[in-house]
């Protein structure tokens, strides 16, 4: 079960600890742990629906869908689109 959740919870590790880099700063935003685990969330959600639709793990369509997941949600959650 951990080589199935790795990926996302290593992108969406990456993903928070670069975003302060690349997104505007805001003060209303979640703390680090709680974007972390947003990510992670929707990491998780995008490989179970890949794995449900092909019917196995490790396609590159959801390793895409995973980084576009894990994104939106980083975006979401800094409220980047207040900026």
């Amino acid at each position: 079960m951990l080589s199935f959740a790795a990926p996302a919870l290593a992108v969406a590790l990456l993903v928070t600890l670069v975003a302060p880099l690349v997104l505007p700063r805001t003060a209303s935003g979640p703390g680090w742990w709680a974007r972390f685990a947003i990510n992670s969330a929707a990491g998780l959600a995008a490989l179970g629906a890949g794995l449900w639709y092909f019917g196995r793990d490790g396609k590159v369509a959801t390793y895409a869908a995973l980084v576009l997941a894990v994104a939106t949600a980083q975006w979401l959650a800094a409220r980047a689109w207040h900026n």
